[in-house]
């Protein structure tokens, strides 16, 4: 039997399993949807037993469709939501509450006091973050101040805080595991990404315990062995990364330069910067790639990356919540059947903004609407926006590096969008290209893994077996693209909010700036 990788893909809105060969091929999948919760405005959230429930179902039913066993499987891969936050009981393993999702703008009063006390500039230098309710570090804070028995459990030595990786270990080993991933530590702010260590000061500010973090391991490396009384038998966790980081390396973007964008409930884009961190003067993110190999010495990848919070989520509250239409697939027809959006613009600030504004206050606003305007115009306008945040940071990924990307590699759900890659080429003026296999996530934490254990050589042989299924060439030049991102006000909230101005004083309302 060939080498059979397991790739447990734990996303926001589902849960996955993917089988692949060792020609990346995929033998068997089974996917389990999983919710949110909105309790009050702004906040989000998930419960964990149903995130390891929906996994676990989806690691049987693969399985069970491929007639194979834990045993069968040469090595598990394990890619996730990165900054979404569980709280558990070490002797227990029962979960504090919910899982605060990345979402989640419930610690925001937290950063602002960060902020004010100029914290967020120590913050910025060590973890290359900026200060935003979307990473772990303030959930892990809210948590202990307003969970019941939280920190009475942190100060017995009985609080195990750690992201969905660290979870699916803990259960996958039946809770002897407590580890997480170099890529998705670096999503905490409580991570120094220079010294590859928790931060003892930040840690100090934040005041988390360090003993209730998880150990942090490489990205390719065998962690642990899966419990084998659970699947039919052990077989090693040897590769992890977070979703955007597994996508990148999936997408065998192994060189500095080279950038990837996932279109998924948010927007992610990625760039390789090599082996130094570049710390951005332009909103984005300094993250952690990926680290190869089992030694903590191991050379560490860096990484610049761009999150846009919602975009596939977009056209998900288009048909669920303004019943535009009944599938997602009818987007691409209907944009393509108006000749532009009408002189609607879309800001799909339903949680803030991410890069580079990174506003946690500004809310989502359609403006620019006139008798003329029918549900194809918005529909345009959204995947519209969704491309325009999108070329917002890939413009300051060239700023901050100094080159120019020459091209954006593709995936996600909304990747399928024929006319959104288009449009997006056009935006960009550079070639946007989709691969074969869209799944470049799980496949990204299959690589990781089988490198691991030998099913791979080398990343040479891994980028080998990437394909390439269609190129979008930009149609339009230079100037025009530049024009359009001038004209047009999808990810401009100033000018949006200059529009709803301007239309409040239309209609004789009183509106106070500032």
């Amino acid at each position: 039997m060939s080498h059979i990788i397991m790739a447990l893909d734990q996303g926001t809105t589902s849960s996955r399993t993917i089988l692949f060969d060792e020609n990346g091929k995929i033998i068997a999948e089974a996917n389990a949807a999983l919710d949110c919760h909105y309790p009050q405005s702004g906040w989000v959230e998930q419960v964990p037993e149903d995130i390891w429930n929906s996994q676990r179902q989806t690691i049987e039913a693969a399985l069970s469709q491929a007639r194979l066993t834990m045993k069968d499987i040469s090595a598990v891969g394990i890619t996730n939501q990165r900054e979404s936050t569980i709280a558990w009981n070490r002797e227990s393993g029962e979960a504090l509450g919910p899982a605060i999702n990345w979402q989640c703008r419930r610690t925001t009063d937290f950063c602002e006091e960060l902020k004010s006390e100029g914290f967020d500039s120590l913050l910025r230098k060590r973890t290359g973050l900026v200060t935003d309710p979307y990473f772990s570090g303030t959930k892990m804070r809210w948590i202990l101040d307003n969970v019941p028995q939280a920190r009475k459990l942190a100060d017995q030595g009985k609080l195990c805080f750690g992201t969905v990786d660290s979870w699916l270990i803990w259960k996958l080993t039946g809770g002897r595991v407590h580890a997480t991933e170099i890529s998705n530590a670096s999503r905490t702010l409580v991570f120094n990404i220079k010294t590859c260590q928790w931060d003892a000061e930040i840690l100090t500010r934040f005041g988390i315990p360090p003993e209730t973090l998880p150990e942090v391991k490489p990205s390719s490396g065998v962690i642990a062995m899966v419990n084998p009384e659970l699947f039919g038998g052990e077989a090693p966790i040897a590769g992890v990364a977070g979703d955007q980081q597994a996508a990148l390396f999936g997408q065998a973007c192994f060189e500095p330069g080279m950038a990837k964008n996932t279109y998924g409930t948010g927007c992610f884009m990625i760039s390789n910067t090599g082996s130094e961190p570049v710390f951005s003067k332009h909103g984005l993110l300094t993250t952690i790639a990926w680290q190869i190999g089992d030694s903590p010495n191991s050379e560490v990848t860096y990484a610049l990356e761009g999150s846009v919070f919602i975009a596939g989520a977009l056209i998900q509250w288009l048909r669920d919540g303004l019943q535009l239409f009944e599938d997602a697939a009818e987007t691409q027809a209907m944009a393509e059947s108006v000749a532009d959006s009408g002189g609607v613009f879309v800001v799909p600030a339903f949680v803030g903004l991410g890069a580079p504004h990174w506003d946690p206050y500004a809310r989502g606003t359609i403006v620019g609407l006139t008798r003329d305007t029918n549900r194809s115009h918005i529909v345009r306008a959204s995947l519209e926006a969704i491309a325009f945040q999108s070329a917002e940071v890939l413009r300051s990924i060239a700023k901050d590096t100094g080159t120019n990307i020459k091209e954006l590699r593709i995936d996600g759900g909304a990747a399928a969008n024929n006319f959104l890659c288009q449009f997006q080429a056009d935006l960009l003026g550079l070639n946007v290209t989709r691969p074969k296999i869209l799944e470049t996530t799980a496949m990204g934490a299959a690589f990781l893994a089988g490198l691991a254990v030998g099913v791979w050589k080398d990343q040479a042989q891994i980028g080998q077996l990437w394909q390439e299924e269609k190129t979008f060439s930009a149609n339009i030049s230079t100037e025009i693209a530049d024009q359009k991102m001038g004209d047009m006000n999808a990810v401009d909230v100033e000018g949006a909010m200059q529009m709803v101005m301007g239309s409040a004083r239309a209609m004789g309302l009183e509106v106070v700036e500032g």
